[in-house]
């Protein structure tokens, strides 16, 4: 049986840690007054430049498909001109 102070860590607190390790701090140690304006703000600057690189990152994995759709294309054409030839 695990001793009083040993805290078991939930798949949903990695992800929150991986994401952004700041947010995952703040949700376990809230402040006691609330969330300042300037917090609010900070947070929301947060917000948008986590989704400004998911999207820069789901940007490349798209145009990383379509390079080797073209490299397999290019491909095809080279081995079935060869082909053709012979």
């Amino acid at each position: 049986m695990p001793s009083e102070g040993l805290r078991y860590v939930s798949a949903s607190d990695l992800a929150d840690y991986a994401y952004c390790p700041r947010s995952h701090w703040y949700r376990h140690h809230p402040p006691e007054r609330g969330p300042t304006p300037d917090a609010v703000r900070s947070a929301r600057a947060g917000t948008r430049t986590h989704h400004r690189q998911l999207r820069g990152e789901r940007r490349r994995s798209e145009w990383r498909v379509a390079y080797w759709l073209l490299v397999v294309a290019g491909l095809l054409i080279v081995l079935g001109g060869s082909a053709w030839l012979l």
